[in-house]
């Protein structure tokens, strides 16, 4: 029987220096989930996508994606970084942008028509399919978040990292966004990094709470309720009854 598990962690230590990002990190995902990663700034959750990815090795403890080290399952997950290196200036096409995604399938340095084949299925996915010829420079904000979006999910994924994948979008366009991301999530694991919990606990299965320690958290609102939750700032979609820390998350 195929492990239901997708991603687990087991007792994960990681630190860049002597101070702790992530500590004693135990985590599972299931497949199908859906789950945002929530946190304040410098809590480690960046840290933790790349860990998954392989990018960063843990300190001590355990990380298995699919059952196999991060390296060897890299080629089975897609993923949109927070900060796209591209310059918006360069002359690069919807369709050049998307095919990087394809980085590591192809071999011999040229792209396959599957490989373009399976950028235009991309495109068609997050519905900017008769935009593939364009300047990516040309593109509104939103639709460059698609386009990332679409590059990730080219190398065909079963997991999908996105990285704080709303930021500078409006509203709208996030609410088209998260529409496309339940779509996919019917036959892939989605894990995204997002600020705006209030708009993602509408969608997302689950909360993983990261400030050093990871807590999994239900999603629920709580109607004309505020409450203090790991920022420090008003809150009301997590309902905190699991402690993140000895003396758990801070309350006024």
């Amino acid at each position: 029987m195929a492990n239901p598990h997708d991603v687990v962690l087991k007792d994960v230590f990681f630190s860049y220096t002597h101070d702790p990002i992530l500590e004693n990190v135990n985590l599972t995902i299931d497949h199908g989930d859906f789950a945002s990663i929530v946190g304040p700034n410098g809590s480690g959750k960046s840290t933790l996508l790349k860990l998954l990815l392989g990018l960063l090795k843990p300190d001590t403890g355990e990380i298995r994606i699919f059952g196999k080290n991060p390296e060897k399952s890299r080629l089975r997950i897609g993923y949109m970084p927070q900060y796209a290196h591209l310059d918006t200036k360069f002359p690069v096409s919807v369709m050049d942008v998307v095919l990087m995604g394809r980085l590591g399938h192809s071999f011999g340095g040229r792209y396959s028509e599957e490989d373009r084949r399976a950028a235009q299925i991309a495109l068609d996915e997050i519905k900017l399919a008769d935009q593939n010829k364009r300047f990516f420079s040309e593109l509104s904000g939103g639709q460059r978040q698609r386009v990332l979006i679409a590059r990730a999910l080219c190398c065909e994924p079963e997991l999908l990292l996105l990285d704080e994948p709303t930021t500078n979008i409006d509203p709208e366009v996030q609410e088209a966004l998260f529409e496309i991301l339940k779509k996919l999530n019917e036959r892939m694991t989605i894990l995204l990094v997002s600020h705006d919990l209030g708009f993602v606990s509408q969608v997302v299965k689950s909360v993983i709470c990261v400030n050093r320690c990871v807590v999994v958290h239900p999603t629920s609102e709580i109607n004309g309720e505020i409450i203090k939750d790991i920022y420090g700032g008003d809150m009301c979609m997590i309902r905190h009854d699991h402690r993140c820390s000895e003396g758990g998350h801070q309350y006024d």
